[in-house]
């Protein structure tokens, strides 16, 4: 079956093998017309047109074919080539999967800072080659322990606007990235930590080319904030006020000293030390909405090793991060209702694409409901992936028409009733897929959380804006809302960092994507592209998206989109064509562990390998 183009020019490759891993330690108790079928062999073939975005300050750069990476022993997909050629020579030179990840977070940080970086947090799913485990660190951004229900309200008591408030020191979370790092580095690293930063001192340093889609987000958040305070002022613009040109080449000192600092010291001063004390200066200095983020919060944060969710599909083993992430969970659950109905055979065509948009729809409503912080609200993680509920809410799912609005079921294991609340989630966010020349794997999601996070700048790195993906307010109809704020809490997320494995217990797919809340989508989507439909790991990530987070069906613009989105009416979607930024970065093993790259075309990114 090949529906779609061969945009890499290579052959399917057929999965292989079925199967399901084991969780291995935890953290704690507890038919269409023809016609139509040849409309969808156009969509997945023609590169999307992009419309400009309004809504967010990172805009799409455009579409840019990718070549397709076959290796032998290690591969490296990024975000950025620069990232994507350091974790090639750490790779090259016996590093590890963990070790790579550490140096391409720093040059990341650098030359994609309104994605992700220090300021930030991040989720990472390590696989041990050798002892076969899989482990799962939770670096998430956390709420001061002064936090409470009335942490989003204005002076009046009002509750404020999602764009109120995430400019500013009350959106900033306790920065998990460098600490998840770090841990993971002590954990699972071979290399020197302060050799792991060479690489992006010299960029910092000497400097780097400013890129496309940089010098579009910087102008696309101007006026969103990114002017309005002065060190991110002077970084990003001319002295005339003039957002930085593609080409421009941008030297960060004072990021090359927090580097020089870190790799020398180690995280203390980030978290206790002279950092910590310019980065709590810089959210007391900001007049938008002050933060309440205490030396105390800072040194007291913690990386948490939690158990990796794992949901069967067709007889793989889907692996994810739980709780705080809504990632795994939703992806499983959106797998699981589909799997009674035979996507294989049908293929990629409007009737297919119909089922998984129903089945997002009941699975984001189980996510609005129950899914958070495990640690502050009882999460029924097994009950929501249990297969005979799956079933009974499966069987809500018409072949010829939409359910509209899905209602949160009842899951086995759900103690409290939670209030539904809708949260937007922006997304400025990175994802990378790494696996070393021992078979180790990393996959990371790692975010500031909107474009350009707060805006707030504090020794060369952008600050995030993680907060506002709390429900902003606390109940709802009388019922609490399980992602209200609370003191030390990680607001949920929509980050799906996600490991596949055989029958044998072999990993044979390493994927995740930025985008807000429509990674668990796109996440989705490529899962389905390879394992049920065949299709390599580019044509899986070239795919044009489609999105439905129980609420309007949103599809990403392609030469066939009208007559799929006229087909989607038909059936009762409410629908609406927009951009869909993804950054899908991929990995497939192949059945005699060649390695084969999938990267997004929508974005800057690089595979490389050996």
């Amino acid at each position: 079956m090949a529906l779609f183009c061969r945009r890499a020019g290579i052959d399917d490759s057929t999965p292989h093998t079925l199967g399901r891993c084991r969780q291995l330690f935890s953290h704690r108790p507890y038919p269409w017309h023809s016609v139509l079928v040849g409309c969808l062999i156009a969509f997945g073939s023609i590169p999307p047109v992009h419309a400009a975005s309004i809504a967010s300050p990172q805009p799409a750069t455009g579409w840019q074919d990718k070549p397709v990476v076959h290796a032998e022993r290690f591969m490296a997909v990024t975000a950025h080539p620069l990232a994507t050629r350091t974790a090639e020579d750490v790779l090259a030179n016996g590093g590890t999967a963990v070790d790579a990840a550490v140096a391409v977070q720093m040059v990341l940080n650098l030359v994609e800072p309104q994605s992700s970086g220090i300021g930030g947090g991040a989720f990472m799913l390590y696989w041990d080659a050798v002892a076969r485990r899989l482990y799962a660190l939770d670096g998430r951004e956390t709420a001061p322990a002064a936090a409470d229900a009335d942490y989003f309200r204005d002076a009046n008591g009002a509750t404020l606007e999602w764009r109120e408030a995430m400019l500013g020191g009350r959106a900033v979370g306790i920065p998990g990235t460098l600490h998840l790092l770090h841990t993971a580095h002590d954990l699972f690293g071979e290399k020197s930590w302060a050799g792991l930063f060479e690489p992006a001192i010299a960029l910092a340093t000497s400097g780097f080319t400013v890129s496309p889609r940089l010098a579009q987000s910087i102008a696309g958040a101007a006026d969103r904030g990114l002017r309005q305070f002065s060190a991110a002022r002077a970084y990003f613009f001319d002295a005339n006020g003039t957002p930085l040109k593609v080409g421009f080449t941008l030297k960060n000192p004072a990021f090359a000293d927090t580097l020089r600092k870190i790799a020398q010291e180690g995280i203390a001063p980030f978290y206790r030390g002279a950092i910590a004390s310019r980065l709590l200066k810089t959210l007391e200095n900001t007049s938008e909405l002050p933060a309440l983020m205490t030396r105390e919060d800072l040194a007291q944060y913690q990386t948490i090793l939690r158990p990796p969710v794992c949901a069967p599909y067709r007889g793989y083993s889907v692996c994810g991060m739980g709780p705080p992430s809504s990632g795994a969970l939703t992806v499983g659950q959106i797998l699981g209702l589909v799997e009674r109905f035979d996507l294989p055979n049908m293929g990629p065509n409007p009737h297919s694409i119909h089922l998984i948009l129903e089945a997002s729809r009941l699975a984001f409503a189980d996510r609005a409901r129950y899914m958070a912080d495990s640690d502050f609200v009882p999460v029924p993680v097994v009950g929501l992936l249990d297969s005979g509920y799956l079933a009974r809410r499966s069987r809500m799912i018409h072949v010829e028409s939409s359910i509209g609005e899905a209602p949160a079921g009842t899951p086995p294991g759900a103690l409290t009733a939670n209030a539904t609340v809708y949260q937007p989630e922006s997304a400025g966010t990175s994802h990378l897929s790494i696996i070393d020349g021992l078979g180790n794997i990393v996959s990371m999601t790692t975010t500031i959380e909107s474009g350009f996070g707060s805006r707030l700048m504090t020794d060369g790195f952008l600050l995030n804006n993680e907060l506002t993906d709390f429900a902003f307010v606390g109940e709802r109809d009388g019922l609490e809302v399980a992602n209200r704020v609370e003191g030390g809490k990680r607001p949920r997320s929509s980050m799906a960092p996600t490991i596949v494995f055989n029958s044998h217990g072999e990993p044979v797919l390493v994927t995740g994507s930025p985008g807000g809340s429509r990674i668990i989508c796109y996440v989705a989507q490529s899962l389905v592209g390879v394992l049920d439909w065949g299709m390599s790991p580019q044509q899986a990530v070239s795919m044009p998206h489609f999105c439905n987070r129980n609420g309007t069906t949103d599809l990403e613009p392609a030469e066939a989109t009208a007559q799929l989105n006229a087909s989607l009416q038909g059936l009762g979607h409410k629908t609406q064509v927009r951009d869909l930024n993804s950054g899908l970065h991929l990995i497939q093993v192949l059945a005699g562990g060649q390695l084969l790259s999938g990267v997004d075309p929508r974005r800057e990114g690089l595979a490389a390998g050996d």
